[in-house]
């Protein structure tokens, strides 16, 4: 059966401005032309569009499905599948980055929220005022040996550094096998086999010193290997941000 090009727009919810480009860049071909050099269409173009919308869906550029298209064109589902999850795995990372970098955000603009909302001093702004005061300084009291001591909310790496560190996060995670909620909200990571002890516990160290309002705890048991994350109220967003969401 042939469908005309207005046909497959209203059954594939492409515009025909859109059926055009595909098939200027060999993207989606017609099926064939009437007499008269109308485009006609098949219901394998129809499968080919919904494959198109899902990869889309999932944020594949129009490099990434033209490749994946090609795959399509073999008839066989297995190339097609390990292709595009290489693609939607790359694009979960990316992803859970960004959430990461936006939660440590969220987190310093709540402080420096927090602080702006205070009475503003008596005077022109100095190093003093809320204004001039760099954001994300409110703190946490925790215990250290027998001496509270108040620590920042706040993470101290640049922007560049923190990108490597979520990316060193990334890299020991993806060896979790799943995650659990904490009573107190933060998240417990649990590990396969294969996890690196010691880049794990390397990384806490790391993660310790530039982070100090994260609680940290690596245990091995019976169990297997896990990583246990808390934070005060204020900061429970980042640590689901970088650490995953418990299931």
């Amino acid at each position: 059966m042939g469908y005309t090009i207005g046909q497959v727009a209203r059954r594939s919810g492409f515009p025909a401005t859109a059926l055009r480009y595909y098939e200027g860049i060999g993207l989606v071909p017609p099926a064939g032309r009437t007499d008269a050099g109308y485009r006609l269409y098949d219901d394998a173009t129809l499968s080919r569009l919904r494959f198109i919308a899902r990869a889309k869906q999932l944020g594949c550029t129009l490099e990434e499905i033209t490749d994946l298209v090609e795959l399509w064109s073999g008839d066989r589902c297995g190339p097609v599948q390990r292709r595009l999850h290489k693609h939607v795995t790359s694009k979960l990372r990316d992803a859970d980055a960004q959430v990461a970098e936006s939660a440590m955000f969220a987190t310093q603009l709540r402080a420096a929220a927090e602080q702006l909302a205070g009475e503003p001093i008596d005077g022109p702004c100095d190093d003093d005022c809320a204004c001039l005061h760099a954001p994300g300084t409110d703190s946490v009291t925790v215990a250290r040996g027998r001496k509270p001591v108040e620590v920042p909310v706040v993470c101290t790496l640049g922007a560049a550094e923190v990108h490597d560190r979520l990316a060193d996060w990334d890299r020991v995670l993806s060896t979790a096998s799943r995650r659990l909620a904490l009573p107190s909200g933060g998240v417990r990571v649990e590990f396969d086999a294969s996890v690196d002890i010691g880049e794990l516990a390397e990384l806490v160290v790391a993660e310790q010193a530039c982070c100090a309002f994260l609680r940290f705890a690596v245990t091995v048991d019976g169990r297997g290997v896990a990583l246990e994350v808390d934070a005060p109220a204020d900061a429970l967003d980042l640590v689901t941000g970088m650490f995953g969401v418990p299931s």
